[in-house]
């Protein structure tokens, strides 16, 4: 409920009532949207690939558990920072794609979460699953800080970073809070739709065992 609410704040905050800019116009107004979808897209990469590469060097099942429960989530977020980005680059560049670096980068990530989530439905031995979809994950790590810092290394349509953790971000405060509380109510959104989802795999992981049986007869599940 939490997450709804900041994210309905966020959003109508930033859609609604933010000023109007000076150069991009009401245009700019869907980085309320494509901005926190892009960063947690990112955040949500690095926390599958954490679980991944716990459950690779400790053999912990529920850190792949995670991992699986992530993958499409993460898949989602980034369409949506796609699509979103898409969407500002028609009236901002003239074309809804360009093969910039980060949109080609953010593109792979797609890829990454897809090749994830397609390896773990591909083998029965979902021990052998688990390896296969983890050691992707986390090869693909690579990819986050070329994301991160395509702008600065390569010369790039994509506008820089307007918002700083050490230094002071570009972005009017009348712009800034509107897009901190969305980008807090997209983490907290995707941080209690991956509990959700490792809830249902831990379930399905552990159906035959007597606890999980006993669970579902008091929920009524026959």
């Amino acid at each position: 409920m939490l997450a709804i609410a900041l994210i309905g704040i966020g959003s109508v905050w930033g859609l609604a009532f933010a000023p109007t800019d000076y150069q991009q116009g009401d245009s700019y107004r869907i980085i309320f949207i494509h901005v926190p979808a892009a960063s947690m897209s990112m955040a949500a990469y690095m926390g599958m690939a954490t679980s991944a590469f716990i459950g690779l060097v400790w053999q912990i099942k529920s850190a792949d558990w995670a991992a699986a429960a992530i993958a499409p989530i993460g898949a989602v977020i980034t369409f949506i920072a796609l699509l979103t980005g898409a969407t500002w680059g028609k009236p901002m560049w003239g074309t809804w794609w360009v093969w910039d670096a980060r949109l080609t980068a953010e593109l792979v990530l797609l890829f990454l979460y897809l090749g994830v989530i397609a390896l773990y439905a591909s083998f029965e031995d979902k021990v052998l699953a688990a390896r296969a979809a983890g050691i992707l994950a986390i090869v693909g790590v690579i990819n986050i800080p070329i994301i991160k810092y395509s702008v600065e290394w390569w010369s790039s349509l994509h506008q820089p970073s307007t918002i700083r953790i050490t230094g002071q971000s570009t972005m009017p405060t009348e712009m800034l809070y509107p897009l901190l509380i969305n980008i807090l109510g997209f983490g907290l959104m995707i941080g209690a739709i991956t509990l959700i989802r490792f809830r249902s795999e831990v379930l399905a992981r552990n159906s035959m065992r007597p606890w999980v049986r006993t669970l579902a007869k008091a929920q009524g599940v026959k």
